[in-house]
This record gives C-alpha cells, sequence and structure tokens, in this order.
C-alpha cells in the first residue's frame, strides 16, 4: 500500500509491501531529487519484495532537500541530483565516510507536448517563437543549473531571461510545460520515458556533467538495511532499471 505524508513543504511517498515476515523487517527513510522519480518507485518495489523491508520516500529539489538534512530531517540516505551537495555534507560530518558514490549520470533534454514543435538542435529557443520556456530553478535543482548553462553555451540566456518560467524542483518544471503553462521546457530526458511530443535531447557538451550521488547519512550507520539498500542501488537490476530511464551510469 501508498500513502502520503509531509515533511516540511516536501510531499512524502510511503511505500510499503506486505510480506509474510514482517517481524525482521526494518524500516529505511530516503530523500530523491525528483529527476529520478520513475527509477526510484521501480527500484524500490524491487528492493522491499527482494529484502521485506519498507522504504519511505521523499521527493522534491536537491536544495531543499540538503536544508532539510542539514536542519536533522530524519533521512537515511540521499540520492542528489549532483555531487555537490553530498559532498557539502561530507564535510560537515553528517553523512557514514566512504559511503558516497555516483548512481546516475543525467541527460537534459527540450521539451513540448505537442509534435512538429522545431526543438531539434534549439531551433526554437534560436528563433524566440515562444511566449514561456520553463526550466528548473538553478538555485534549488541540479537540472536547472544545467538549463542555464545551455542557454548560455547557446549565447541565448540573456536574450530569452525574459521568458523564462522557473520551478522550484524538475518535477514542478515537467508539470509547467505539461499542462501549458509554458510552451516548452529543459527537463530530465527520464521524465519523458512515457511522454509524446517534440524532444531535442542536449548535446552534452553544452553542460557540466549531471552526476547525481548518493550518500547515507550518519543517523543510519547502524542500519543494515541502509547499506543493503545502497548495494542494491548498484546492482545490476537496479543498473538497468536507472539505463532503461535514459541516465548514463558510470563503469
Amino acid at each position: 500500500m501508498s500513502r502520503y505524508f509531509s515533511w516540511g513543504n516536501i510531499p512524502v511517498l510511503l511505500v510499503a509491501v506486505g510480506l509474510a515476515n514482517t517481524a525482521q523487517a526494518a524500516n529505511i527513510t530516503i530523500a530523491v531529487a525528483s529527476n529520478f522519480t520513475g527509477p526510484i518507485k521501480q527500484i524500490i518495489t524491487d528492493f522491499e519484495q527482494q529484502t521485506g523491508n519498507h522504504v519511505r520516500l521523499t521527493l522534491g529539489s536537491s536544495g531543499k532537500i540538503f536544508a532539510q538534512i542539514s536542519h536533522g530531517a530524519p533521512f537515511d540516505i540521499f540520492l542528489s541530483a549532483d555531487s555537490v551537495k553530498p559532498a557539502a555534507l561530507e564535510k560537515r560530518g553528517l553523512t557514514v565516510p566512504g559511503s558516497r558514490f555516483t548512481y546516475a549520470i543525467g541527460t537534459l533534454a527540450l521539451w513540448s507536448p505537442r509534435p512538429g514543435v522545431a526543438v531539434k538542435q534549439g531551433a526554437i529557443l534560436k528563433s524566440g517563437k515562444f511566449d514561456k520556456l520553463a526550466l528548473a530553478n538553478p538555485r534549488l535543482a541540479p537540472y536547472g543549473v544545467a538549463a542555464k548553462q545551455v542557454l548560455q553555451s547557446l549565447k541565448l540566456y540573456r536574450a530569452l531571461a525574459p521568458k523564462l518560467v522557473m520551478g522550484e524542483n524538475i518535477a514542478q518544471t515537467y508539470q509547467f510545460v505539461a499542462t501549458g503553462n509554458a510552451d516548452i521546457g529543459f527537463v530530465a530526458l527520464s521524465q519523458l520515458h512515457h511522454a509524446k511530443g517534440s524532444r531535442w535531447i542536449v548535446p552534452h557538451q553544452l553542460y557540466q556533467p549531471i552526476d547525481q550521488d548518493a550518500v547515507i547519512l550518519k543517523a543510519a550507520k547502524n542500519n543494515q538495511a541502509v547499506f543493503a539498500f545502497s548495494r542494491f542501488l548498484r546492482a545490476a537490476d537496479a543498473r538497468k532499471i536507472i539505463l532503461a530511464f535514459g541516465y548514463k551510469i558510470p563503469q
């Protein structure tokens, strides 16, 4: 079964799979950048079914989750959309030493839900023939940083600045485009797994690599289920799911 509660401003999805041996099941709480919503739900389902453990999932912008952790939010593991925030938590002594690793490398896409839109090679950006362009807030979301870098690489950021609308995270950015509140938007390729319309997979040379790091938080240092999940995330089955959603994975 699944249900929702809130931690601060971030919606939290409680995912639980009933198993026969619940007496020995452990509970873990993970906080995940919203670009990874699709893969993490599948990975959690597989993990719960195979181990009998229960996972509570928080989804939000990496920046807001980082702030929550810094103020004592009770998470066990953090899957960020960048490497900077997990490294910063390491420096503050808030993580288990040696537990950080890159679980995925993100890909940015320019998307319109309408077919036939000239998004390839950023043609519509260069023409300026649109009203609103959505991107995640670069102050909160690494995919927003990447989108800003793309516009800067194309020398279009200043010209298009009046047309920008910013989502708090990449999930909200996707919704801006999907609902028509923006004509086009920079989203994570993983969000377009089942989406229709027009897309341009942005060349990686136009933005810095989106290395997405996971790290175990210090409060979970004695929770073996958390370490089991960390291993599971790097195992073959999880890697297949991650690749299927358009991410790259480190060698």
